[in-house]
């Protein structure tokens, strides 16, 4: 019997949401370097309407956005069950006490103060993405 070599690994799509267009410049152009498929959404509304139609491996999210913020996005995410399982990483500027339970309670499985190193945005992202993997 021959030896068929396994088809690849489908690259994780991540949706990086973020009114900032430098931080999605850097942070994308980084996570795409790691063989990361990389949508955008600079608010809230064009971020629900991506999630919802490509249901991307995860999303890495500011929680200060226009439109929806990211406390609410999060939540509407987690109470869709299209979107439900999808892990949300906050991405925050906001490092204050007890923002991240609050990040947490709304629905997000990790929290990242920025700004921080795209390569501690990586290996935050690739555990998340692991133990999501674990789960499911």
């Amino acid at each position: 019997m021959p030896d068929h070599p396994s088809p690849p690994a489908p690259t994780p799509l991540v949706l990086l949401i973020d009114d900032y267009e430098d931080a999605r410049e850097m942070y994308g152009f980084y996570l795409t370097r790691q063989g990361y498929r990389v949508e955008e959404a600079a608010d809230g509304h064009v971020a629900l309407d991506k999630a919802v139609t490509l249901v991307p491996d995860i999303i890495l999210m500011d929680l200060s956005l226009p439109g929806i913020d990211g406390w609410e996005l999060a939540r509407m995410l987690k109470r869709d069950a299209r979107t439900a399982e999808i892990p949300i990483i906050a991405l925050t500027a906001h490092a204050l006490n007890g923002e991240e339970q609050r990040a947490r309670g709304a629905g997000c499985d990790a929290f990242v103060t920025k700004p921080c190193l795209p390569q501690t945005l990586a290996a935050e992202l690739a555990r998340v993405l692991h133990e999501s993997t674990l789960r499911s």
